[in-house]
């Protein structure tokens, strides 16, 4: 169990690397109602994922940090580690499969991080990354399931409660648990009613198809406009799928569709360019897609890192 103690110190020791992301309140979205952004799109690298890969980074040992770390992302928790990495004098390589856009591989790479393409999808990239991890000794930075990782992401939640202690209801992008696990932990050892909703795309939800299933399941990944939210929770997870199975209230899924009309209207109604995961959480407000709906919300924009090709596309 992860306890509030931790959170609270894990944001201490972040907080000189990151930046303390905006509450914005949604005109739009609040009819009769308060509804709020909170703006993890404005994070030094694009997203939430620097939080737990900062604070996993700071707790390695001095020899750890000398090895060096190895990472496996679609892209968020790529630019996470490979930008704490550069400020910590940490060499990093990030592992993908070839499914990554490669926008996503150019960005990392400019963070000063190796990248390795294996394999056609992440769980293939997964393998790949811990054989050579357990191979060479080199620490691996999951991008979920470890204790360090999810109290970074659980930082989100006390700013969330700081900036706006009358919240009831927060929707959170779900992939492999660690964002909304450490939020649920983050709020509900301090506000045990809070309503916690989780959101993911309806292709490919490996938190969502495994909580069905009452245990850890494989899911084929297929190409989605959320593609950050892609991936398996793995068959040995340790710690986010029970996590979520007992904090998370609701659990949404959005159509493709519904994903690109919640990146239109972030940049319509909100001004925010935003990646397919981080429209959304707007949708489940914008259509009432969760009974738990309170009368104090908050939708985390979970990340801006989308092509501007793609983009266009998708506002024009």
């Amino acid at each position: 169990m992860i306890l509030l103690d931790r959170i609270l110190e894990s944001h201490k020791k972040i907080s000189p690397y990151i930046n303390h992301t905006p509450l914005i309140h949604s005109d739009f979205l609040s009819k009769n109602r308060t509804v709020k952004l909170k703006l993890e799109s404005l994070q030094k690298t694009g997203s939430f994922k620097l939080r737990g890969a900062t604070n996993k980074l700071l707790a390695l040992s001095d020899d750890e940090k000398k090895r060096g770390v190895i990472a496996v992302s679609t892209g968020n928790h790529g630019r996470g580690v490979a930008f704490a990495s550069s400020l910590l004098g940490i060499k990093s390589t990030i592992y993908m499969s070839s499914m990554v856009p490669q926008y996503r591989k150019e960005a990392i790479e400019a963070l000063g991080a190796n990248v390795e393409i294996y394999g056609s999808n992440s769980d293939e990239a997964d393998l790949r990354a811990r054989e050579i991890s357990k191979n060479e000794n080199i620490p691996l930075i999951h991008p979920f399931d470890d204790e360090d990782v999810i109290a970074g992401q659980g930082t989100v939640g006390l700013e969330m409660l700081k900036d706006f202690p009358e919240v009831d209801t927060v929707i959170i992008p779900t992939s492999g648990g660690g964002l909304i696990g450490g939020i649920a932990l983050a709020l509900k050892l301090q506000k045990p009613d809070i309503k916690v909703i989780a959101v993911s795309m309806e292709r490919g939800p490996s938190m969502y198809e495994s909580l069905k299933k009452g245990k850890p399941v494989d899911v084929e990944e297929l190409e989605t406009l959320a593609d950050c939210l892609g991936g398996s929770i793995g068959l040995e997870n340790k710690f986010t799928f029970d996590i979520v199975k007992n904090l998370v209230d609701d659990f949404v899924l959005i159509s493709e569709e519904k994903i690109a009309e919640g990146i239109r209207l972030n940049f319509a109604e909100h001004r925010l360019v935003t990646e397919g995961a981080a429209a959304t959480s707007v949708m489940v407000a914008k259509d009432n897609l969760s009974p738990l709906l309170g009368k104090n919300i908050i939708c985390l924009i979970c990340g801006g890192n989308i092509d501007y090709k793609l983009f266009s596309e998708i506002i024009s």
